[in-house]
């Protein structure tokens, strides 16, 4: 049996009961001729409502499933009454009005998305596209119709008359609300407006502050979002209200800003104040968040908006954006849901600038001959059993051909435009072991004193990961930085180009604390025991005063990364990911886990993710001398001092990772995911119970320090170079 269900949504709110069909149980077709209706008038809807459908397979509960064949089904399957199990289909969401602001009518034919994700709203998928699948030979159709409730369009009605209506409200209704603020409500209001962006909000509350929503404008303008939260948007009093009080909101900080463009705030004006905004941001500024910006253009049902039109005008005025907004848009031209709205605004993008194309055409064909190079290898390693040696010549061999260097010279970096790569140091490119065989590029550059420039190519690996995560470590430099703590953070370059191919910047002298540990020890199950061979290379590298400054740069960077990763719940950390600079800089590389996404023996597991402390670590920052516990104390204090930073900044960094929802990530895809932040960052609580927290997280860290090195021991063992 085959059944329809249908929901009226604005962002994630239900605006009214969902409508279901009757079932059909016919082999191919399915015809229902039904009409579903909803209880909401047409001059309530409002004009970002979308129609969202699912299509699902009602059977009867099975008692034992013996089979583990459709396991996989079950992770969707929803349980109704009198035994039924409903298994979706598929889903497709359109918007009620056109870009118009017309009401849609007449039939129309929608192809549907057979994926599905993790979350589902009744069945539904409201924060999925508007876009209908492209592969339409495949897709499931979907045949509706749009009544005609007259002879002339209806329209949505102009800004002006939303205005007239507003204040035709305010002129019938005494000023009741402005004088509710007593105290007991300020304290109230005050103590809901200070939750995080994922606290959920009770009618009551929702009531109350809609009630008082002057005060919320006069005594808490950044809490916007909860007031637009509380709105009513199937009441067009309402909404004509909240766009009336909007004309007169106090401008938001960029930051602030930021979480307007989340999905939960589809209205077009709400949209247009936040973008507003956002044109305070300095261009470095709007660089640190440009990831996300990019991303929510997906939110975006209609080509032309102000988020599009913001992003095209900061691009032409600065080739940096520019630049960074090109790769954003091009490295996801290959998802279906997003290709033809990131296509019309690159296309935008690079006939307003003309003169960048050359440049970034260049960078997009000398990605193309890598990628040629590194298909070459796999082909070699994988079809032909070719032996190391000879692989390295033939990639020699390919990167000497005439089309090869003149591709590959004179380019401006990927990663950063600022920077021009000159030629290829051929006989010191190589290609790694690790299963992709990503190849590892040396530039001799003119412009830095003759230091050579290296960059790992990656074809077959998901960069967004690492990139966004390496995004929030530079936001967190920022912000530690803004308080006037320097943790000497590396968060070094890393661009996703395209389906699964990017490039990562290699930080110069710098070694793994695998191979530090192996150098200074024969023996591989001993190296990870080997307590001085990392205090021994810094001295090694470094001597006199060099020494202390080197030990300061250890203990500094090792207290930022300890909290980051703490925080970030950075899991799969070992002796091969985790670096050090001969200038004593500890920094971290691959993120391949998240949001306490652990591998473990059966595969992936979740847990809170510990600091990581090893005795070679803390013995580097005691200078090598165990009585040494001031040194150990100033570590402990650093520690504290970025974490308390990061948690009066929590807000954001719950926002960022909301705004990239969307964005397929495999260990970010529901709120859930999210909720991790929080928790690590102990929001709600006092500062003094996080930092009892946090403290209890650091002592377990110090007493396990020696597991860690057991299980770096057996990492080392497993994986000897």
């Amino acid at each position: 049996m085959i059944q329809v269900r249908a929901g009226l949504f604005h962002g994630t709110e239900l605006l009214c009961k969902t409508a279901v069909s009757s079932e059909s149980s016919s082999r191919s077709e399915h015809v229902w001729n039904k009409t579903l209706e909803f209880d909401i008038a047409v001059c309530d809807l409002p004009r970002m409502a979308r129609l969202c459908f699912a299509i699902y397979a009602v059977m009867d509960k099975v008692k034992k499933q013996r089979s583990t064949k459709n396991t996989h089904l079950n992770k969707y399957q929803t349980i109704r009454k009198a035994g039924k199990v409903h298994y979706p289909i598929a889903w497709v969401n359109t918007m009620v009005f056109d870009y118009r602001g017309q009401l849609k009518t007449g039939d129309i034919i929608l192809h549907c998305w057979s994926s599905f994700p993790d979350e589902l709203e009744e069945m539904l998928n409201p924060i999925g596209t508007i876009q209908t699948n492209p592969y339409t030979e495949n897709a499931t159709e979907l045949h509706i119709s749009f009544p005609e409730y007259s002879t002339q369009p209806v329209v949505f009605p102009a800004f002006d008359k939303i205005l007239e209506k507003a204040a035709e409200i305010a002129g019938a209704s005494d000023s009741m609300t402005m004088g509710r603020g007593g105290k007991k409500f300020y304290i109230e209001l005050k103590e809901i407006m200070e939750r995080d962006p994922l606290s959920q909000l009770c009618e009551n509350e929702k009531d109350l502050i809609w009630t008082l929503r002057h005060d919320c404008r006069e005594n808490f303008p950044q809490s916007l979002p909860k007031l637009l939260l509380s709105v009513k948007w199937s009441k067009h009093e309402d909404m004509a209200q909240l766009q009336a009080l909007l004309q007169i909101w106090p401008k938001l900080s960029p930051r602030d800003a930021l979480e307007l463009l989340d999905f939960n705030y589809p209205d077009q004006y709400v949209r247009e104040f936040a973008v507003n905004c956002l044109r305070d941001m300095s261009d470095d500024e709007l660089l640190q968040y440009l990831l996300q910006l990019v991303q929510v253009l997906r939110y975006e049902p209609y080509y032309d908006c102000a988020l599009s039109r913001f992003l095209l005008e900061r691009a032409q005025s600065s080739r940096k954006i520019g630049h960074f907004l090109f790769w954003h848009l091009r490295s996801e031209m290959y998802m279906p849901a997003v290709s033809v709205h990131f296509a019309l605004i690159l296309e935008a993008y690079c006939r307003g600038c003309i003169p960048h194309i050359e440049v970034l055409k260049k960078q997009v064909e000398a990605l193309s001959k890598l990628k040629a190079v590194n298909e070459l290898i796999k082909f070699g390693t994988i079809k032909t059993k070719t032996k190391q040696a000879h692989l390295k010549e033939a990639m020699m061999t390919c990167l000497r051909q005439t089309g090869f260097i003149e591709t590959l010279s004179d380019l401006h970096s990927p990663l950063n435009p600022n920077i021009l790569l000159a030629g290829v140091n051929v006989e010191r490119c190589k290609y790694m072991d690790s299963k992709m065989k990503p190849l590892w590029i040396v530039y001799n550059n003119k412009l830095l004193g003759g230091n050579t420039v290296d960059i790992i190519f990656k074809n077959g690996d998901d960069l967004r990961q690492d990139m966004l995560t390496l995004q929030i470590l530079r936001l967190m430099d920022l912000l530690w930085k803004e308080a006037n703590l320097d943790l000497r953070i590396v968060p070094y370059g890393c661009l996703a180009t395209g389906d699964h191919s990017g490039l990562i910047e290699v930080v110069s002298s710098a070694d793994t604390i695998a191979n530090i540990q192996k150098t200074s020890s024969n023996m591989a199950a001993a190296a990870a025991f080997n307590k001085d061979a990392l205090l021994n290379w810094l001295k090694d590298k470094n001597s006199g005063d060099a020494l202390d400054k080197a030990i300061e740069e250890f203990t500094l960077s090792c207290a930022g990364y300890c909290v980051a990763t703490y925080v970030l719940g950075i899991g799969d950390r070992h002796s091969d990911n985790i670096m050090v600079r001969s200038t004593g800089q500890l920094f971290h590389i691959d993120f391949g886990h998240i949001l306490g996404n652990f591998k473990s023996k059966f595969g992936i597991k979740r847990e809170r993710v510990p600091f990581i402390l090893t005795h070679d670590f803390i013995h580097v920052i005691q200078q090598g001398k165990t009585s040494n516990t001031e040194k150990f104390g100033n570590f402990r204090q650093y520690c504290e001092e970025a974490y308390l930073i990061l948690r009066k900044n929590g807000n954001l960094f719950i926002t960022l990772f909301a705004l990239m929802l969307t964005a397929g990530l495999p260990e970010l895809t529901s709120v859930k995911d999210i909720q991790y932040l929080k928790d690590s960052l102990a929001l709600g609580k006092t500062d003094e119970e996080a930092l009892k927290q946090f403290r209890q997280k650091f002592d377990e860290a110090l007493r396990e320090s020696w597991t860690t090195k057991v299980n770096w021991m057996a990492h080392i063992v497993a994986h000897p170079s």
